[in-house]
């Protein structure tokens, strides 16, 4: 690492400052490289391709893990990975270019642009496909997209697939994270520049910045250091499905290094690319038609760590998991990026960022104990905005958080009212406020209060075991839509369930005939013929049912 200390004529002075700074320096990399040893990256997973920048120079960066499996490559700094919908600030800027150009506003109403899309008698703007407001239904929510995953597709027959869909809301009276709207949002690029968006991308932003090692996503092209994506199967990892990137598109198809999206950010701090005013429009959050505050603005996510202001984006493909982190106050930038779409990349970065400012998340190994009384106090059900339940309940001392719908994690004692999750970064802190028994739920800095409520948790569902000759008969794959299957084996009288694009999960027996999930809210339940044969099964979650035929 090199250090540049200002010109001092007090000699002395400089050497103190030099073995200081190297000192700090050393510190930082050891307490990085702790933490990241403990996260599992070895030469039998993916890998992780980490860096920290403190004013726009390179303090920490790692490759860990592999970058190719079945080649024995292990992860560098330069490898290529798919960024997912972090893409999303590359489309961003690029609407904020044109309308510092004078070629749209974010005011301007989307059918100025796509004149035939069919709004449903709403006014949709552009500012209300970039913050997620539009009410448009999101394509990636809709059962048909695993059916196209393998299609190539024009911007324009893609938006046939969603344009019709029923609005879910008025624009600007929700936030709803929505692909959708970015896809709208790189077809206006298109039809304002004349050009393509991935030549638009690379004219105005990959070569200006001298990106050498990003590219629009190919799926064919040749793309020097790419990192090959993996899925986790439970037992193990396997290539992750295959994903047309014309899918993704301006929402999601942008492929890059840690090291040139630190040019990136640096050109978004230095603003390079767009104006320091354009730039507050989309890092600052927005507000909806009643004034309400949300945190994501343009491309980015007003969040905080550890009491310092940041903006951020996630990102999730088929193969990839990524989270880039910025801290305007400190000049900070934390990117990670990895090649499987398992664990929780935006942990890490999160508590490397927490590392560098010199305030690092608590740990649950760090937890207190608490006598029976004092973790009954906060046992209840809590609401929250959007009519959210959360429910804490206790078992063998230990206390538990469980979103309805979703499923039951561990909190662990900080102080008597404070609570975290594991990773540190989420947590509870319970207080009381006219008698009444509340909840401050803070993740990733964005803080929501709920009150409690008089609701009991949901039941405990109790497993049962199969004979093994009855276990064996629901193996097989069964397809839910074309494109879209769901995989059922059996090992050591454990029943496991695969779906096209996703991981491994073990099923757990209810009664004949019928499972449930843990690690989601979810139930498959089987179907017999007239034989009593298996031949179907219905996939249930969030109140839809989704049949699919036994093929093999």
């Amino acid at each position: 690492m090199k250090i540049n200390p200002q010109f001092s004529k007090v000699i002395f002075i400089c050497a103190f400052v030099l073995i200081s700074a190297s000192g700090v320096a050393q510190n930082l990399d050891e307490q990085i490289k702790v933490y990241l040893n403990e996260q599992g990256f070895d030469n039998e997973s993916p890998g992780l391709s980490l860096l920290v920048a403190k004013d726009g120079k390179t303090i920490y960066k790692v490759g860990l893990g592999m970058a190719d499996l079945e080649n024995n490559i292990k992860t560098k700094s330069n490898h290529v990975f798919e960024i997912g919908s972090i893409t999303k600030q590359f489309t961003s800027v690029s609407i904020l270019m044109l309308e510092e150009q004078g070629k749209l506003s974010v005011n301007d109403e989307i059918t100025k642009y796509i004149e035939d899309y069919p709004t449903q008698g709403k006014t949709i703007t552009i500012h209300h496909l970039l913050n997620h407001t539009s009410g448009i239904k999101s394509y990636t929510n809709m059962a048909s997209f695993m059916t196209h995953a393998r299609t190539d597709m024009t911007p324009t027959e893609l938006i046939d697939k969603f344009k019709n869909e029923p609005m879910e809301f008025d624009p600007g009276t929700q936030f709803n994270y929505n692909n959708s709207g970015y896809i709208l949002l790189g077809h206006i690029i298109e039809v304002v520049s004349g050009q393509s968006y991935a030549e638009f991308i690379k004219a105005n932003i990959f070569d200006k910045l001298d990106m050498t090692s990003s590219y629009y996503g190919s799926m064919t092209q040749l793309i020097p250091n790419r990192a090959r994506g993996y899925s986790d199967t439970g037992s193990g990892f396997k290539n992750a499905n295959y994903l047309s990137l014309t899918l993704p598109y301006a929402a999601g198809s942008i492929m890059s290094t840690t090291e040139d999206l630190l040019k990136w950010q640096n050109a978004i701090s230095a603003n390079t690319l767009i104006s320091k005013n354009s730039l507050e429009k989309a890092t600052n959050g927005s507000k909806l038609n009643n004034d309400e505050d949300i945190p994501y603005g343009y491309g980015w996510n007003k969040g905080d760590i550890r009491g310092s202001r940041t903006y951020e984006h996630s990102g999730g493909i088929f193969g990839y998991s990524t989270n880039g982190i910025f801290l305007p106050e400190e000049n900070m930038y934390v990117i990670g990026l990895t090649n499987c779409d398992c664990g929780n990349v935006g942990a890490i970065t999160s508590n490397v960022a927490a590392i560098a400012l010199g305030k690092p998340f608590p740990k649950k190994e760090d937890a207190i104990a608490l006598n029976k009384v004092q973790l009954t106090k906060w046992i209840g059900a809590y609401e929250f905005d959007e009519g959210v339940i959360r429910h804490i309940t206790l078992k063998d001392n230990q206390l538990f958080s469980q979103r309805e719908g979703s499923i039951n994690l561990e909190i662990y004692a900080m102080t008597e009212t404070n609570f975290i999750f594991d990773g540190g970064n989420t947590s509870y802190e319970f207080y009381t406020e006219n008698g009444k028994h509340m909840a401050k739920f803070t993740s990733s800095g964005n803080t929501i209060i709920g009150h409690s409520v008089d609701k009991a948790p949901p039941a405990k569902r109790k497993e049962i075991t199969l004979p093994t000759e009855v276990l064996s008969q629901y193996i097989g794959t069964y397809e839910i839509q074309a494109g879209f299957n769901i995989e059922i084996s059996v090992r050591d009288n454990k029943v496991y369930g695969l779906a096209t694009g996703q991981g491994e999960v073990e099923l757990f027996a209810e009664e004949k005939d019928k499972f449930y999930l843990k690690v989601t809210a979810a139930d498959i339940h089987f179907k017999r013929n007239a034989n009593d044969a298996i031949d179907s099964l219905v996939f249930i979650q969030g109140g839809q049912e989704m049949p699919g035929k036994k093929t093999e």
